[in-house]
């Protein structure tokens, strides 16, 4: 694990190629026949980007990426062309579907399913067992989709609306949008047990990720954006692991429990500035978790 240094952070990126779009984390540019692909070190909750970063961050978040494109590729291809530095990669250029597809294998607390497991209700179509306790593990992975919102929050989707929304997004009949949709919850539901089994060797358990997909010119369905990382997945201590209670986690969540419980921030911008004490507990627990995965030093 690395010395922090609080003041050691990549927040702006600025090349001299066209830049493509700006996230709340990464910055891509567009090279012509690819893209570029740069991880900061900006942190966002409740969908707003906070004023200071994470040192490392965007390197942990990279470097995760990678490594797992590399082990999940027999399931269903990825963007990635090469890894030019620590928090930075080349991808292809791909059509992405207006969908975030997300799998979850355990019933977490605080988001959406939770909730409306709570209150007795179905969620993407899907009716939960009863008598499940917070960070149950499901009795099989379920896809839960969403839209993919520009502003404010994603809605989630049966899985018939999915196809709805591919059949309008790609032209093509409703038939044809109902078997790739099928497909592409197969593919998903396949690389998430991969990466559950994988974590579990490291002793860490994958409660839930979500996955972005892309077609290429041909019509390939390929993984884009971000793989398996503490932004986009729920990772969780299996030796700490209790049902019944909140998880000890290796992502942002400190950040959350300040923002929630000390700040009383109201998650809506502009969000107030971290204090140096939560900027270097999480920057460890991104290090930790990328060292307890890949069982490398970071």
């Amino acid at each position: 694990m690395r010395e922090i240094d609080i003041s050691n952070v990549v927040v702006e990126t600025n090349f001299s190629y066209l830049l493509y779009k700006r996230g709340k984390v990464r910055d891509t540019y567009d090279l012509g026949d690819r893209l570029r692909m740069v991880s900061t070190d900006r942190i966002s909750a409740f969908d707003v980007v906070l004023p200071n970063g994470i040192p490392y961050k965007g390197e942990v978040l990279n470097m995760l990426s990678v490594w797992w494109s590399g082990g999940t590729s027999h399931i269903i291809p990825n963007h990635i062309i090469e890894q030019v530095n620590r928090r930075t990669v080349d991808v292809k250029k791909a059509r992405v579907l207006p969908i975030e597809w997300v799998v979850r294998g355990y019933l977490a607390s605080g988001g959406s399913l939770w909730n409306a497991y709570i209150n007795g209700e179905s969620y993407c179509g899907i009716t939960l067992p009863p008598g499940l306790q917070k960070a149950d593990k499901l009795p099989y992975p379920i896809l839960t989709p969403t839209t993919k919102a520009e502003t404010g929050h994603d809605m989630p989707l049966r899985i018939e609306e999915v196809a709805d929304i591919l059949s309008n997004f790609l032209h093509c009949s409703k038939s044809e949008a109902e078997v790739l949709t099928e497909r592409l919850r197969n593919d998903c539901v396949n690389v998430y047990q991969f990466a559950c089994d994988r974590a579990e060797q490291s002793g860490i358990i994958c409660a839930d990720t979500k996955f972005e997909i892309g077609l290429l010119p041909d019509g390939t369905p390929i993984l884009v954006d971000e793989l398996l990382t503490p932004d986009s997945s729920r990772w969780w201590s299996k030796e700490d692991y209790s049902p019944g209670k909140d998880q000890k986690s290796y992502d942002k969540q400190p950040v959350r429990d300040w923002l929630v419980d000390i700040a009383k921030w109201k998650k809506q911008p502009p969000a107030p500035r971290l204090p140096d004490e939560v900027v270097i507990a999480t920057s460890r627990r991104y290090q930790e978790g990328y060292e307890r995965l890949t069982g490398l030093e970071f």
